[in-house]
């Protein structure tokens, strides 16, 4: 029952005529201010405390440690922990212990999905059929490319590999040319200039003019455009010394008049385009050879490759951390002992003494498991004595 108190900041006399209005029972009562100073003085009523522990008992669960895995979980012959196996994903035990999916292919991958084996197709194939035991069994082709059904039938369009997937024909204006096996721009190659294996002549034929470090080549899908051999470039505008300017230099890297900034050497970066190497807080990894340098820009505080100097290089278990190679540890695994030789050696989504971290107990008496790095609970059952107990 809900009882409300009445607190006044000053005291109340009999003098007062004014009346108030209060609600009690019913609307409107009204209610002199002599009833209220003849009535017996308000007081706190304690809420009823059994009604409200029986609600709390309702509204809230007890967990206890447990030893039952949870649904898709269990134990093999092969554990080492209690419920370490997850039969909806374990290649080795899919759906059933000891129940594991083919090898991988030169075709596809199986992986274990809800319980099944099923195979994930390599670049280059598909399944078509939907039949797991024959895998990928489609080859990409001009009849399926890309897709299954997917025909590519233009012949100056056939199946290629894009970027990302599989697709009919050359993008971005480009064209096949199958001599070169190819995707080209005929805009601008001199081996395929305007049309494919049309390529142009360097020299521009019987009595054209030659100039330093220049050549013919194509431009705008027409041959006889006099064009500068790489590195060299035209900086004076002056065609009879030719491409005078070498462009591997940090006044004039890749490009006329472009400076690098002090510090920073002109080289060629992995991609194979002439830049300005390197940005601050980079190192130029690499080596120059009578002006011409190979090698790229690399941050030796965290480059696996290039770990506090060029050419240093970390494990496979390590990562570059502040420029020295430190364990790192995949998900689900922990190096608990401290030695980088065993690498990191502790299972802890599965181990009770190293649940989800190092060092991490899980109640051992009961026998309570570890399952994804967290310590299995179920709701406790009340016994007798007072005490608790998992279902």
């Amino acid at each position: 029952m809900l009882r409300r108190i009445l607190r006044f900041s000053a005291p109340m006399t009999l003098a007062s005529t004014t009346t108030l209005a209060w609600l009690f029972g019913g609307c409107g009562t009204e209610v002199t201010i002599a009833e209220i100073h003849d009535a017996a003085p308000p007081s706190f009523v304690a809420p009823d405390v059994e009604a409200t522990s029986l609600e709390i008992e309702a509204g809230l669960t007890s967990y206890c440690p447990s030893n039952k895995c949870p649904a898709g979980w269990t134990e093999c012959p092969t554990s080492r922990f209690p419920c370490d196996v997850n039969l909806q994903t374990d290649r080795m035990n899919c759906g059933a212990c000891g129940v594991a999916c083919p090898k991988e292919t030169g075709r596809e991958i199986y992986e274990c999905t809800e319980g099944r084996c099923v195979p994930q197709c390599k670049a280059g194939f598909l399944d078509c059929d939907g039949i797991p035991d024959n895998g990928c069994e489609i080859q990409m082709s001009d009849e399926h490319c890309g897709a299954c059904g997917n025909k590519c039938d233009d012949p100056a369009r056939p199946c290629l590999q894009t970027a990302t997937d599989y697709g009919c024909g050359c993008g971005g204006g480009r064209t096949w040319c199958p001599t070169s096996g190819n995707c080209v721009d005929t805009n601008n190659s001199d081996a395929n200039c305007g049309a494919c294996d049309n390529a142009c002549d360097s020299t521009g034929g019987d009595g054209a003019a030659q100039f330093s470090n220049m050549y013919y080549g194509c431009s705008g899908s027409q041959c006889g455009a006099l064009q500068c051999r790489v590195p060299f470039g035209n900086c004076d505008g002056v065609l009879s010394n030719g491409c005078e300017t070498y462009l591997l230099d940090t006044e004039n890297c890749g490009a006329c008049g472009n400076v690098c900034a002090p510090g920073q050497q002109c080289g060629v970066n992995p991609l194979g385009f002439i830049q300005c190497m390197c940005p601050a807080n980079k190192t130029f990894c690499g080596a120059c050879f009578g002006g011409l340098c190979m090698g790229e820009c690399v941050d030796l505080s965290s480059d696996r490759s290039n770990c506090g100097s060029c050419g240093f290089k970390c494990t496979d278990s390590s990562a570059c951390t502040y420029g020295m190679c430190t364990l790192q540890c995949f998900e689900g695994w922990g190096d608990c002992n401290g030695n980088a030789a065993d690498g990191c050696e502790v299972n802890t989504n599965s181990d009770p003494k190293n649940c989800g971290a190092c060092g991490r107990l899980c109640d051992a008496v009961a026998g309570q498991a570890c399952v994804g790095g967290a310590c299995v609970v179920e709701p406790c059952d009340q016994v007798q004595d007072g005490g608790e107990v998992a279902r």
